[in-house]
């Protein structure tokens, strides 16, 4: 792709809307070869961009997700043991002790987890999403640092294993913490926001083309009214794209020509996940469907 205006077509193809901004962010990623940072508060569509430059650049998809306690091996490599074991037991007799030592301690007895996944991927190479790394810690965000800035890892028993071919990397961040200055250095950041109420219903409309365009809009507007002032500090957290989306799938299922009071009522688990969110919810609802002035 040559272009900006070509990178949001080729996105938007395969159901993807990214704004220009998010658009020129993945698009400086792409010619710099530098990993990008999306941080953003949940259901923004984050993670949905890495899977949608997979199907637009035709690269596998390798995804490491991320948690409290993550460790090394569960996100570069561990061992076989069992395989290196039963080496040993088979050259016991015919080999020394460095002998073996060496041949137990080669990549054939390597799981790789995905980072190293990523970097050993055969042309064109993959997309690496490592996805809420927020979630992990601090000393796995330092471990980060090496491959975030040259692509490469180091094994112990290995020594240095470069990037064969330089896979694109997406972070995401909901932003429960801060991540460390040195791991926003060696990434491009950018800022997502919830979509503004055009882009949105142009998400609902293709996501699920069985709603009709006034119900479509009925959903881009009442979820946009959510997100915004005087309604948003009523909730713990508003709904994302995922929720609208599923949410306009459940009024198609349920024949909604027009949301009312009761419709919304018995939909809003789908909303929201928190029960105190679907409570807080009840008697905004006469306020929210209220005609909005032009």
């Amino acid at each position: 792709m040559n272009s900006i205006d070509s990178l949001i077509s080729d996105l938007q193809s395969v159901g993807y809307e990214p704004d220009r901004r998010l658009a020129t962010a993945v698009f400086l990623a792409l010619k710099l070869q530098r990993p990008l940072l999306l941080e953003g508060e949940p259901g923004v569509g984050k993670t949905e961009l890495a899977k949608a430059l997979s199907k637009v650049l035709h690269r596998p998809l390798i995804r490491l997700q991320c948690y409290d306690g993550l460790e090394l091996r569960e996100a570069l490599y561990e061992w076989n043991h069992t395989a290196q074991l039963l080496h040993m037991r088979a050259a016991h007799d015919s080999k020394t002790p460095e002998q073996i030592e060496q041949e137990v301690y080669q990549e054939r007895y390597l799981i790789r987890r995905p980072l190293l996944q990523a970097l050993q991927c055969p042309a064109p190479g993959a997309v690496l999403l490592i996805d809420e790394v927020d979630r992990a810690d601090e000393p796995f965000e330092a471990f980060l640092l090496e491959y975030l800035g040259e692509y490469q890892v180091s094994i112990p028993e290995l020594g240095t294993l470069r990037a064969e071919h330089l896979p694109i990397t997406i972070l995401t961040s909901n932003r429960t913490r801060d991540l460390h200055d040195a791991v926003k250095r060696r990434c491009l950041y950018h800022w997502m926001e919830y979509p503004e109420r055009d882009r949105e219903l142009t998400i609902v409309q293709r996501q699920v083309p069985q709603a009709s365009a006034a119900l479509a809009r009925q959903v881009a507007d009442f979820v946009g009214r959510l997100r915004t002032q005087p309604f948003a500090n009523a909730f713990q957290r508003g709904p994302g794209i995922a929720e609208s989306v599923e949410w306009a799938r459940a009024l198609v299922a349920l024949d909604t020509l027009q949301l009312d009071p009761e419709v919304v009522a018995d939909t809003a688990g789908i909303l929201f996940k928190q029960r105190e969110d679907v409570a807080a919810l009840t008697p905004l609802v006469p306020q929210l469907l209220e005609p909005q002035a032009d």
